[in-house]
């Protein structure tokens, strides 16, 4: 008998960033009107990550911002989080973090890998230790050999250790190309899709209701082809993947999940005369777990 698919939204913590990197050349007056800054000119920003339920398989795409960071970084980003968030967001879905199956990471900047370990006895140990870990191998390489300019995104010190420990363990899955599959479960797979723009090999995973589209597309207002993160190592990439991504994702009828946005968790498209927008945005909850339906 095939199981219905369950999904959740995590959303461990927020934090934020300065606005005028995350809206790159737009203009202060038109994001600001969208997206309010505080004082030093940052923007809130939410943490949402994905989990699925399927059969046995429980599935975690990204971790968020972790709890082991220092004081000043936590300061500079105004990462607001409780000790253990992961746990806790999951136990709200009577879940821990032992239950989960698979472990996705979209890639490996620090507001999306930083939950993968915490600190004990002052080293970095694995938070999920009976999943099997995914990554593209490609990224993971540039990764460790990043521009100057995108160096400080990759907190490869924290991450290292934990990826070793998967490897050591039997449980690491490398991915490669530009597409392909992740999971094979009891009604149908999981895959992946590869953009550029944000960072080489990111990995957008998709199945028949959803797209998590990660840094390509971090809020609602990043619909609007121009509007792309100064974050972004290339941005006129990012243009081109996501005109592909938004002629994907309509011609599927996919649910798009929006990583970052404080308002909205995803939206739907529609299209006019080769141009897509959004046909419809869906609220964010004001919970650290909740379920969707598509």
């Amino acid at each position: 008998m095939q199981c219905k698919r369950e999904y959740f939204c995590l959303e461990p913590a927020k934090f934020r960033l300065d606005g005028g990197a995350m809206y790159g050349i737009i203009p202060r007056p038109l994001w600001n009107k969208v997206h309010p800054s505080d004082e030093e000119n940052r923007i809130d920003l939410a943490l949402r990550l994905i989990l699925i339920k399927d059969g046995d398989k429980v599935i975690l795409i990204d971790t968020g911002i972790g709890d082991h960071n220092p004081d000043k970084f936590n300061q500079r980003f105004d990462v607001r989080s409780k000790k253990k968030p992961l746990a806790l967001a999951l136990a709200e879905i009577e879940l821990t973090p032992d239950d989960v199956t698979d472990l996705i990471l979209s890639h490996l900047h620090f507001d999306h890998i930083g939950g993968i370990g915490e600190l004990v006895d002052e080293k970095m140990q694995p938070v999920f230790k009976k999943a099997r870990c995914h990554i593209h191998r490609d990224h993971y390489e540039y990764a460790h050999a990043p521009t100057d300019r995108d160096a400080g995104s990759f907190h490869t010190k924290n991450f290292d250790p934990i990826v070793k420990w998967y490897e050591e363990q039997g449980l690491m899955q490398w991915h490669q190309g530009e597409e392909g599959e992740i999971l094979e479960l009891s009604s149908g797979a999981l895959n992946f899709k590869c953009s550029h723009g944000h960072t080489p090999f990111l990995m957008h995973p998709y199945d028949e209701n959803f797209i998590y589209l990660a840094d390509l597309i971090p809020t609602s207002n990043h619909v609007h082809i121009p509007w792309v993160m100064g974050y972004d190592i290339s941005p006129g990439v990012t243009t081109k993947d996501k005109k592909e991504f938004l002629k994907f994702i309509y011609e599927r009828n996919l649910t798009m999940i929006y990583e970052h946005d404080p308002k909205f968790w995803g939206g739907k498209l529609q299209e006019e005369n080769g141009q897509y927008s959004c046909q419809k945005n869906f609220d964010q909850i004001d919970s650290m777990a909740y379920k969707l339906e598509f």
